[in-house]
């Protein structure tokens, strides 16, 4: 396993990170407290000691299984976790899938959860706390943001940050983040088939001299990078997949054939180029991979220790890329701000 550092701190993380979304949520398949447990530690085993939580993934579950997982060698991990949605009061309206619940950004609010969930971690410390699916008023609250910088001066937490998301999209409230807050830390979805609008806030972060530093999550578009769908795959009624158009598994099939290229028998698969391909970033801090089972996991957990993929491979993905593929272009279901040019005003995207 390979490390990276956050800039400007002494937060060091596995180059692959292990998001526990996939293992308490009930979204990608039921697993007992034990069964998280074991996959959890056989990560640490591995090498990856960045775990990816937060305080509304099964209602506080995520963090109570770092705990439970990890007593007794919290100096061996890195804690991130996320607050801001108010599933105290309102945790049993979600139910299965993506449906969101309402936010609660207000200082008060972001201090009490950070509060509660230290005391679910059983910790005195968050090394990564991530304002979670921000909107662009969140950007814009001084109040919001001089708290995170209160907790950090108490030694509650050592590094802030924002998560995007829920889909794909928010390409102005990551621009205004970086661009205003200069975070330590952003979280969003990026892959070898959803570039869009990651490699724009990767610019921006350039473009702007800031610190920030990437977490990516999805890196394998829900799967369809590891290369075992077929147009035929169905998923269990209440997978999260299924929230995916139909246009994803049936073009993403058609995209997958042709980054076979990227495979190399006996050295590595397309998972582990899908991973490699971000690592070639050097913003990316680390990546997260829906990790569901040990197979998966230790596939992955090798990925930052094969070689790096070349120039040559490089410019072939982004030629197909430029292309679409050589596939019709699909209308775009991207949410939040998706339109943003220097001193221009922001426009909303498609959120549906």
């Amino acid at each position: 396993m390979k490390y990276r550092t956050f800039r400007g701190s002494d937060v060091r993380v596995s180059e692959v990170g292990f998001g526990l979304w996939t293992l308490s949520t009930g979204w990608w398949g039921t697993y007992t407290d034990d069964e998280a447990v074991a996959l959890m530690r056989r990560a640490l085993e591995l090498g990856i000691s960045l775990f990816d939580a937060a305080d509304t993934y099964g209602n506080g579950r995520s963090e109570e299984l770092i705990a439970k997982a990890f007593d007794g060698r919290r100096d061996e991990i890195v804690i991130a976790t996320k607050v801001g949605y108010d599933f105290v009061n309102h945790g049993e309206e979600r139910g299965r899938g993506q449906r969101e619940i309402p936010q609660d950004f207000q200082p008060e609010a972001i201090r009490r959860a950070t509060d509660a969930a230290l005391h679910r971690l059983k910790t005195d410390r968050i090394d990564i706390l991530q304002l979670h699916n921000i909107r662009m008023e969140q950007t814009e609250d001084d109040a919001l943001w001089s708290v995170l910088e209160d907790l950090r001066a108490e030694g509650k937490i050592k590094f802030a940050g924002v998560a995007l998301g829920p889909a794909v999209g928010w390409l102005g409230e990551g621009v205004q983040a970086i661009r205003r807050r200069n975070p330590g830390v952003l979280q969003h979805i990026y892959n070898l088939l959803e570039q869009h609008p990651g490699a724009a806030m990767h610019g921006a972060a350039r473009d702007a001299g800031a610190d920030t530093m990437f977490l990516i999550r999805v890196p394998h578009s829900s799967g369809m990078l590891e290369g075992k769908y077929t147009a035929e795959t169905v998923f269990p009624p209440n997978d999260h997949r299924n929230h995916r158009p139909r246009s994803w598994l049936l073009n993403g099939v058609k995209k997958v054939e042709q980054l076979r290229f990227l495979e190399r028998s006996g050295v590595r698969t397309l998972g582990q180029a899908a991973l490699l391909w971000l690592l070639a970033d050097d913003r990316v801090a680390s990546t997260l991979p829906n990790i569901y089972n040990a197979e998966q996991l230790e596939e992955f957990a090798k990925a930052p220790d094969l070689p790096p993929l070349s120039a040559e491979e490089l410019d072939r993905v982004a030629e197909l890329v430029a292309r679409n593929f050589g596939l019709e272009l699909e209308e775009s279901k991207f949410k939040g701000t998706m339109v943003w040019e220097e001193n221009a005003e922001f426009e909303m995207g498609n959120a549906k």
